[in-house]
C-alpha cells in the first residue's frame, strides 16, 4: 500500500498569547506551552510575536523579527529554549576559576603582569 503524505506531525494554524503558544497540527491535535518556554518570544512585543511563519510544510515556526525557531517536535517534547549566559556572568565564573577572560588585562583584585621574556634555547 502507497500512501502520499507523511505521518510526520505538522503545523497548520498558530496562536500567540500574552502567556501561551497554541499550535494546531495537521492531524487534529492542539499543544499548548507556556509562552515563558521560549524567551525570545516572552521577551517580543505583541506585533513581533504575531509576525511569523511556517518553516517547510509546517515541520515548525520562524519568527523573523526576534529569530526564533520552534519545531513541532520540540513543542511535542515539551523542551524549553535555555536562555544564553550573559558574557559578564561568564567572565565572573572564569575569573573565579583563575582565568582571565579574552581581552582583560588583569583578573580583577590582581595587576597585570609584564610578559616574561624567554631564555634562547642553545
Amino acid at each position: 500500500m502507497n500512501t502520499v503524505g507523511s505521518s510526520d506531525p505538522r503545523v497548520e494554524k498558530v496562536r500567540v498569547t500574552k502567556d501561551e503558544i497554541i499550535a494546531h497540527l495537521a492531524d487534529g491535535r492542539v499543544i499548548r506551552v507556556p509562552l515563558a518556554w521560549s524567551w525570545r518570544l516572552s521577551d517580543a512585543t505583541p506585533a513581533q510575536r504575531a509576525n511569523f511563519r511556517l518553516i517547510g510544510t509546517g515541520q515548525g515556526i520562524h519568527w523573523p523579527e526576534v529569530d526564533e525557531d520552534i519545531s513541532v517536535e520540540g513543542l511535542l517534547h515539551g523542551i524549553p529554549a535555555r536562555r544564553p549566559r550573559p558574557h559578564y556572568v561568564q567572565d565572573i565564573a572564569a575569573a573565579a576559576a583563575g582565568v582571565r577572560p579574552r581581552g582583560v588585562q588583569a583578573l580583577p583584585g590582581r595587576r597585570a603582569q609584564p610578559a616574561r621574556k624567554r631564555a634562547p634555547r642553545g
